[in-house]
This record gives structure tokens, C-alpha cells and sequence, in this order.
């Protein structure tokens, strides 16, 4: 296995040399390796935190140690990517400093501590609010969440005529793919037509049109798009001006999930710390999955290198999983090509080895899970503590078909969004119009709601607005009469919003009551989507303003109205299926990992380089390492498709070495009644022949 030089500081900080610092509050309950993260000094360090071995236990505590060595809360930088992780560390941070004698910080929440908190996108739009004028942003921009990014990219594919061509042009999706990529990565469009899209290669002039098109769309309209975001930040810190200032807000720098950062997220902790100094980031180049987002694992890999004073500090004391579980994850990756040397090890020795089922066929699998989560829930584990992974979301449609025959209930991760459900969009469009009119995509559908106007007439209304920059260019425009009676109410609602200071709850509901005749019109299932615009109101009851509500919903999206609205209720139990991409960060006390089949782990549609293999065992590492007692690793013999089978074997992440870590199941078929004994199959049998005979005879 390949291991990325280390200077040999390094190797002597991994092996736990730590600073005499034991009795210290906030040290008291680290680990050595995690006690020398947390009071390393100012020099760059990564810290390679294996699954489960208290990666946010630790960069929270590094937190708050900076605080107790007396740097200000507010010159402190932590860019996580999530809100709520974020959140969870600020939290944890401010209990210890809180816990320190002598310690005063105001009262409040986690944000008392006035630290810089939050995603990396987040970070850049509160910076851009406030400096972006030095590059020439207006302060009252927007912000585009993907399917407005995706909306935007078609309506300026539809002008540029590309929607009609004789050879079928690019969906407005795989589009924004092409043109992120560009921009995260770093890499030219001929690079990312040539490796990730060459079935596009003949559009290249075309894409290039349609790429200057939509970002001169987006300044004319006032809006960011994710991307943009990041690039924005970038020339901030590279303008002679405000450069310099940015970099002189922070003195430490911590960057969590560093893994899953991509190349221009690296460009910026290089802008914003040269030399590295007081600049900390954690992450796992295990859990590298996500390069189909832009992500590279050169990042983490390649860190002492831009990085060479850095230190290297390994975490490999697991608290999540046994280790007989740790034993069969570290044989997994004992064979990858390149990464940093560890061994996750556990001091929960005894426990059940890892189970690795062979099954006849899909069927068998589905009725082989469904069986073996009703014994564990029989044995007190409840059916939320137990979960399905698989690698591609319709790897689950024959298990679900089971589990709904065997009346299991449980829950799907990894589909769609609840903030990209049509009708929570159309809502919030209403808002993010009366933000900024200039806003194309939320026009056009809050527009598009109304009878008579079709998409002609809907860009000639965004055409008068903008030209004029008032709703008031609206009124004595002429609409159709399907909507003659509804227009004059939007217009005097979008000049209410407009102009209006009530609270951001009160304008969602106003929102809210003009869109509820029109949402009953539009969707066949109007209560349950009448409930969820009721949550988005509650939501709208925690935000100050209207601006800041818009950017967190679009920056940091809820997955479902659970996330918005209290946890589930304490009965409620569920199983959980996922894929194993949506399943990162979290734990079961009983996991499935199903259709462990080369082919589909890894993906045959992820294999046509070392890396994309490298990828595919890392994220067959990830699923592993997300069962705390038990784990089954289940994959079928054989795959129906149509009147025909194909036989399949085993991953080939299962090497010997590996299968060695588990114990073996064969899981035959499951007759609904008593098994067929030998006399009835044999005259089932001759019943077949002779049914087939008279096709020939």
C-alpha cells in the first residue's frame, strides 16, 4: 500500500508523543493521540481521523483550547459541510469554555462565542455581503440553489436555440454538471468533455456559447449560483485590497471533512493561510466518496506536501463499532493503492464477527433482510437502530416490495430534497422575487402558477420588470383573461413584499394564502402539500430577516420536514434504508449492507480507472464502518433480467484476507408454505416438459 511521506516529526507525533498537559479540563477525557491534536501549536496539522474515532469530539475541543490560550472567539474560523455540524461543534466548544474556572462569555446559545462557524458557502456569503462591493457585487444578490441553477441554464439554452437542434443537445442538467465541474476542479471544459462527458464532445463550441451566456444571465440578474460563491470568495482574497483584510480576520483556521473539499476549496485555505499557519483540518482519506461532486482525496493526501512544516497526526482508536467489525473494515483497505497507514482498533473486543450471507438470488436477499431485522427487533433492537445500505437507490426496490409485504414499516434516504419538492419552491419563489426582481428563475415561476401565461409572454413581463426595477411596471400591463382577476392581487402582494419589514413568518403566510388556490389547481395531492408550506411558515418564524432565510434554505437544504419541524416522535420506529453515500456520518447498531456483488459494489458503471475503483472500496469501507454490533453483508448468485439469469460472484473487494474476517451464510429460497418434497418436484418437472412439447411437437 502506497503511503504519502510524512517528515519524521510526524511519524513520532502519530506514535503519541503528547504534551504534559493531562490534568487540564479540557483534556481530561481525550485520548493521547486525540490530546495532541488538541494542543498542537500554530504550524498547519492534519489530523486523519478514522471512522468513528471522535474526529468532531476532538476538533471541537481543539476549539476550544484556542479559546483557553487566549485567541478571540471572533478571530476563529471553523468551515464545516454541514449547518448542523457546525452547530454540534460550536456547541461542544462553548460547554467546555463555559466549564473552565474563572471563564465569563455572555449567555446565549453557541453563537455567544462569536465564532466564524459554518459551511463553506455559508462563510463566503456572509464575507460577500460584506465585502463584495471591493469586486464589484451588489450587497442584495441572490442565491441559486441547483434546480434554479438547472432552470436558469435552460432558459438560456432555450434562447440560444439549443433546445432545437437536429442531434439532440445536452439536458440543461448534465449541462451545469459540465460547467461546475469546470469550475470546482479547476479543470478546462476540453478535460472535462474528454474524461467525465466525451458523448458531449461534438457540442463543445456550443457548450462554451451557452456557458458565457448564463453567466452574463446571472449578473444581469443579480444571483449566485454555488459556485459562484467560492469563486466570489477566491478573488476577494486575491484583490490587492480586500485580500489582505480578509486574511487578517483570522488567526486559527479549522476545516473539517477536508476529504471531501475540492480543488477550489483547497485554492481558498491556501489564499486564505500561505504558510499554513494556525490553519488545522480534519478528515479521512477512507471516506473520500464524493469526486463525483468535484471532490479530489488529492487534497488530504497531498497536504504535507503544499503544506511542508505540517504535522500528521493519526486518530485510530475507534469508539462506534467492534472489532471484529474493525477487523474485516481494515482488510478492506489494507489493499488500496494509496493512503495514509492506520489501523482502526476498538477496545469492545468480544461481539459477534461480521456475517457475510451468500443468497441464491435477489429474493432470497430481500426475504433473508426482512427476516433477520424482525429477529433483531424481537431481541430489543428497535427497528430505527437498524438500517439497509446499498450502492445505487434501486439496489432497495425488491427489498422494499418485501418489507411491505411483511408490513415493516421503514424510511428511504437519499432521493429528493424537501426544499426541491415543486411546491415548496413555488412558495419561496414568491419571497426570493420580492427580494431581488430582478431574479429570472423565481419570475418565471411564480409567473408560470398563473393561468394564460405561457413561457413568451412570462420572460416579456421579467423583460418590462427589469427594465423598470418595480413591480409597478406591472400594473397596467395587459394579461390574459384566464388571469385578469388574479393579477392585480400579485402585483400588490410582490410591492407588500417588496417593501414590507414584518416578520419573515407573516410574509410567508401572506405567500402562503395567495398561492393555496392556485397549488389545489396544479397538483393532484394538494393536503399533504398544504402541510408541508405550513412547516416552511414555522421555519420562517426562526429568521430574523427575509434575506438570511433564503440563503440558509438554498445553502444548507432540510431533507425532509422532520429537519424543520421537532424530532419524530418517540414511538414512531421505523427501518432505514439508504445509500451508502446519504448513510456517511452515520451509525446503527445493525447494519445490511446488500448487493455486495461485483458489479454493483463497485459500480460496473465506476470502473474505468484505478481511481474510480479506489473510490468504489472506499465507499464499500464507509458502509462497513457504520455497524456498531452487528453487520451482514449479503449479495446474490444470481440476477433475474427478463426471462434470463446472470450468475454474479462476490465483490472483489473481498479478498481472502477479508472473507477470512467473517462468518458465512448461505441463504436458500424461502417457500411461502412447506418446502416441495422430491416426489412433487419431479412431477412438477415432467409437467413443464410436457407443457413446452407442443410448441415443437
Amino acid at each position: 500500500m502506497f503511503m504519502p511521506s510524512l517528515p519524521d516529526e510526524d511519524v513520532r507525533e502519530v506514535s503519541g508523543n503528547v504534551p504534559s498537559h493531562k490534568d487540564h479540563p479540557i483534556l481530561a477525557s481525550l485520548n493521547p493521540q486525540q490530546r495532541a491534536a488538541v494542543v498542537h501549536d500554530d504550524r498547519p496539522l492534519l489530523i486523519v481521523a478514522g471512522a468513528g474515532t471522535g474526529k468532531t469530539k476532538a476538533l471541537a475541543h481543539r476549539v476550544a483550547w484556542h479559546i483557553a490560550e487566549g485567541i478571540d472567539p471572533a478571530r476563529i474560523l471553523l468551515l464545516t459541510f454541514t449547518r448542523r455540524a457546525a452547530a454540534e461543534m460550536l456547541r461542544r466548544a462553548e460547554a467546555l469554555v463555559r466549564s473552565l474556572p474563572g471563564t465569563k462569555i455572555a449567555s446565549g446559545s453557541s453563537g455567544s462565542l462569536r465564532i466564524w462557524g459554518g459551511t463553506f458557502h455559508a462563510i463566503a456569503t456572509r464575507l460577500l455581503r460584506r465585502y463584495g462591493q471591493a469586486i464589484g457585487l451588489p450587497a442584495d444578490f441572490t442565491i441559486h440553489d441547483q434546480t434554479d441553477s438547472q432552470d436558469l441554464m435552460h432558459a438560456v439554452r432555450t434562447a440560444l436555440g439549443l433546445a432545437k437542434t437536429e442531434r439532440r443537445f445536452p439536458q440543461k442538467a448534465t449541462c451545469l454538471a459540465i460547467y461546475s465541474r469546470c469550475i470546482n476542479a479547476r479543470e478546462t471544459l476540453d478535460d472535462v468533455l474528454a474524461d467525465r462527458f466525451p458523448w458531449c464532445r461534438p457540442w463543445r463550441l456550443e457548450l462554451a456559447r451557452l456557458f458565457d451566456a448564463y453567466v452574463e444571465r446571472k449578473e444581469k440578474s443579480g444571483v449566485l449560483d454555488y459556485d459562484d460563491l467560492l469563486t466570489h470568495w477566491l478573488a476577494l482574497l486575491e484583490d490587492p485590497t480586500a485580500g489582505p483584510h480578509i486574511r487578517g480576520l483570522f488567526d486559527r483556521i479549522l476545516v473539517d471533512e477536508y476529504q471531501d473539499t475540492n480543488r477550489l476549496q483547497a485554492e481558498i485555505l491556501y489564499a486564505l493561510s500561505p504558510e499554513g499557519k494556525g490553519l488545522t483540518v480534519v478528515g479521512d482519506d477512507a471516506q473520500a466518496i464524493y469526486s463525483f461532486r468535484g471532490a479530489t482525496v488529492e487534497n488530504i493526501l497531498e497536504f504535507p506536501h503544499h503544506y511542508p512544516n505540517a504535522s500528521v497526526i493519526a486518530l485510530e482508536q475507534n469508539y462506534r463499532s467492534t472489532q471484529p467489525i474493525l477487523r474485516a473494515a481494515n482488510a478492506i483497505m489494507a489493499d488500496a493503492r494509496r493512503a495514509y497507514p492506520k489501523k482502526l482498533w476498538s477496545g469492545r473486543t468480544s461481539g459477534q464477527k461480521p456475517v457475510l450471507v451468500t443468497c441464491e438470488d435477489e429474493d432470497t436477499q430481500a426475504a433473508h433482510v426482512a427476516r433477520q431485522v424482525l429477529e433483531h427487533r424481537e431481541a430489543g433492537i428497535a427497528l430505527r437502530q437498524q438500517a439497509v445500505l446499498f450502492r445505487a437507490s434501486h439496489h432497495s426496490i425488491l427489498l422494499e416490495a418485501e418489507l411491505q409485504r411483511r408490513d415493516i414499516p421503514f424510511h428511504k434516504y437519499g432521493g429528493l430534497k424537501f426544499i426541491e419538492m415543486a411546491h415548496v419552491k413555488d412558495l419561496l419563489a414568491f419571497l426570493r422575487l420580492a427580494e431581488n426582481p430582478r431574479d429570472m428563475v423565481a419570475g418565471l415561476r411564480v409567473l408560470g402558477l398563473l393561468p394564460g401565461i405561457g413561457p413568451a409572454r412570462a420572460n416579456r413581463l421579467m423583460q418590462a420588470l427589469e427594465d423598470q426595477g418595480d413591480f409597478s411596471a406591472w400594473t397596467a400591463i395587459k394579461v390574459p383573461q384566464a388571469t385578469a382577476e388574479l393579477w392585480p392581487a400579485l402585483v400588490a402582494l410582490l410591492q407588500h413584499l417588496r417593501g414590507t419589514s414584518e416578520p419573515v413568518a407573516t410574509q410567508l403566510d401572506r405567500a402562503r394564502a395567495f398561492y393555496q388556490p392556485l397549488l389545489e389547481i396544479a397538483y393532484d395531492n394538494p393536503v399533504p402539500r398544504a402541510r408541508d408550506l405550513e412547516q416552511i411558515v414555522q421555519v420562517g418564524m426562526q429568521y430574523a430577516d427575509r434575506r438570511t432565510l433564503l440563503a440558509e434554505l438554498a445553502l444548507d437544504p432540510p431533507s425532509s420536514t422532520q429537519d424543520l419541524a421537532s424530532p419524530p416522535r418517540r414511538d414512531d420506529d421505523y427501518l432505514v434504508l439508504s445509500t451508502i453515500h446519504s448513510a456517511k456520518g452515520l451509525e446503527w447498531d445493525v447494519v445490511y449492507v446488500i448487493h455486495a456483488a461485483d458489479g454493483d459494489i463497485p459500480s460496473d458503471m465506476a470502473t474505468g480507472s484505478a481511481e474510480e475503483i479506489e473510490e468504489e472500496r472506499r465507499l464499500f469501507y464507509v458502509a462497513l464502518t457504520r455497524a456498531k454490533r452487528w453487520l451482514y453483508v449479503c449479495y446474490p448468485l444470481r440476477y433475474q433480467a427478463g426471462h434470463r439469469s446472470t450468475l454474479a460472484k462476490p465483490s472483489r473487494f473481498l479478498s481472502p484476507t477479508a472473507v477470512a474476517c467473517f462468518e458465512h451464510l448461505s441463504a436458500a429460497c424461502e417457500w411461502p408454505g412447506a418446502a416441495p418434497n422430491a416426489a412433487e418436484e419431479s412431477q412438477a418437472r415432467r409437467s413443464i416438459r410436457e407443457q413446452t412439447r407442443r410448441y415443437w411437437q
